[in-house]
């Protein structure tokens, strides 16, 4: 598929990958942490690998920026060159995914829409290389399509030309010579089978909640020479959904020198909140910026704002400087600090530990958390049960059933959680650790009064404290505490992750806080507030160190 002129190179020898990658290296650009590491890492697979650069088949693409309203940048030239142009030996693309995450105003659109138009056409050199561009809403899907069929297409210069190459409508452009369709869908789930893509294009991937429409597009692939895939994205609010896996993806790939799998990670954002005080550092997350003057004056307008009501005006940094900060004025803690406790918990055998039960049976989530403490860490492991006929199932958007095949939640298959299955859980726990006590309010006690009793735990004697509100306030600045310092690890748990990031601090009497949930049907918190009933009594755990351990309890 590639030119018989086009030879294997160490040395990069393409004016659009090198002219950027030293703008980057020069400092010439004020460029991020990832553009400096994706500079390097370029340059390392150029060095060790034998790449083809199809100059041939890139002047013939270069020449087709005479159609369009506008010419390519020096960031899209070099990330067009190499998703388009750059091939291993056995001419398939290097980089066949392109993951691109830019603040808002960069132009990603037209980027997107002028990748579309040249990989449709005859230097492409593949008939019928059909282009799907994706997103979770209709009037987004169209964006970059309505810019080839208004600006493109039916530019009253060239629309008479267009006729003789192209025929179109509002739903479809075909490449009359080629045959290739570009075609904008939605999740709306009609017309997906049967999908004989060339390229995938997922426009503002931050709005999928989990991969499910994602997975039906890409599966047309492979039918069609050098499939493709392009993530093109503003950063947003889905936390653990797939912009964050794909974030991390490229993370490992620009810092810990992961196999890339021909996945092309671009990202701009500010390294920090506080870059964000000085406009010279904006171009970090809006590449473009420099040569947009009209953008700079919004930005600049829009930067007061967010400087005067962070709060209300928090999409600022998360649409355009890719900082993801959440909503400081209610959130229990930052991602970032969810993110840090996610980290791994040591073996923990034969450890104290108290116990906290959160549960409703069939309307919620049922859920258990053991909290130890070591030195100055508090290690949890924790588990929650749904029925999956609660009346609020339907509204829940995590991949449910995926955390439940990999062991972070069951789903019971019946009318209620029956409390059984959960003292099983902790039974089987306590073959392995020392749990001390438990804690859970009045109403649930009612519920496992029985069933606590028969592996130990009563109120009378004393081995169950019931919570009251006071308790919970008295215990909500050592939790944002220990999230803030650091103190907290539950092991990579997406559910809990999700639990405690729905949370939100509520202001009680006195000046105090009680915890409550963001949206009461489709955010949970009950995983996080068995976490809390654990933490009130976290003072029961006898002082011990990591080669202080106890014998477990057996029933």
């Amino acid at each position: 598929m590639t030119s018989s002129k086009a030879r294997c190179r160490k040395q990069i020898q393409c004016l659009w990958i090198t002219g950027y990658l030293r703008m980057v290296e020069k400092g010439t650009v004020v460029a991020c942490k990832e553009q400096l590491a994706l500079a390097a890492y370029v340059r390392r697979v150029f060095a060790t690998e034998k790449l083809i650069i199809d100059t041939e088949k890139l002047k013939k693409y270069e020449g087709y920026q005479k159609y369009f309203p506008f010419q390519l940048f020096e960031w899209e030239k070099f990330l067009f060159a190499l998703f388009m142009c750059v091939f291993n030996e056995d001419g398939t693309p290097r980089w066949p995914t392109l993951f691109s995450l830019l603040g808002r105003g960069s132009g990603k659109n037209g980027f997107l829409s002028f990748v579309a138009f040249c990989a449709t056409t005859e230097t492409n050199g593949i008939p019928r290389y059909n282009v799907d561009i994706c997103a979770t809403s209709d009037e987004q899907a169209k964006t970059s399509f309505m810019e080839i069929h208004d600006d493109v297409l039916e530019s009253p210069e060239q629309v008479s030309k267009m006729r003789k190459n192209f025929s179109w409508n509002l739903d479809c452009i075909k490449n009359l010579k080629t045959g290739s369709e570009i075609k904008h869908r939605t999740d709306n789930p009609s017309s997906k089978d049967g999908l004989r893509s060339g390229m995938v294009v997922f426009d503002e991937v931050h709005a999928y909640q989990n991969w499910k429409n994602i997975n039906v597009f890409t599966t047309g692939l492979g039918k069609k020479p050098h499939p493709r895939r392009l993530y093109i994205t503003s950063d947003g609010n889905v936390n653990d959904g797939p912009l964050d896996k794909l974030k991390e993806r490229a993370r490992k790939i620009l810092f810990d020198n992961a196999p890339d799998n021909g996945f092309l990670p671009f990202i701009c954002k500010l390294d920090s909140e506080e870059d964000v005080h000085d406009e010279a550092n904006w171009p970090k997350a809006i590449p473009s910026l420099p040569y947009m003057p009209n953008l700079m004056s919004e930005i600049r307008t829009e930067y007061q704002e967010y400087v005067e009501d962070p709060v209300n005006c928090s999409e600022f940094m998360t649409k355009r400087m890719n900082i993801r900060i959440g909503k400081r004025d209610i959130e229990v803690t930052s991602w970032e600090n969810l993110l840090v406790a996610s980290r791994e918990v040591p073996d923990l055998a034969g450890m104290p530990c108290v116990l906290g039960i959160d549960a409703s049976l069939n309307t919620d989530f049922t859920s258990a958390s053991l909290v130890f403490r070591v030195d100055d860490e508090f290690y949890s492991i924790n588990h929650s049960w749904l029925c999956p006929n609660s009346p609020h199932r339907s509204a829940i958007k995590p991949p449910l059933e995926e955390w439940d095949r990999e062991g972070f939640i069951t789903l019971v298959d019946d009318v209620e959680v029956p409390p059984e299955l959960v003292i099983d859980w902790v039974l089987a726990r306590m073959e392995l650790y020392d749990v001390k006590a438990a804690a859970l309010d009045s109403y649930r006690y009612s519920i496992f009064r029985h069933e606590l009793a028969s592996i130990g735990f009563s109120a009378k004697e004393k081995t169950v404290t019931l919570l009251r509100p006071s308790n919970i306030m008295q215990v909500q600045p050592k939790v944002t505490s220990a999230f803030a310092r650091h103190r907290i690890a539950w092991g990579d748990d997406p559910a809990m992750r999700w639990f405690t990031n729905n949370a939100k601090l509520v202001p009680a009497a006195n000046d105090n806080y009680m915890f409550g949930k963001i949206d009461p049907k489709s955010r949970k918190t009950d995983g996080f507030m068995a976490f809390v009933a654990a933490m009130c009594i976290e003072d029961q755990i006898p002082e011990c160190g990591h080669y202080e351990v106890f014998e477990p309890i057996f029933f």
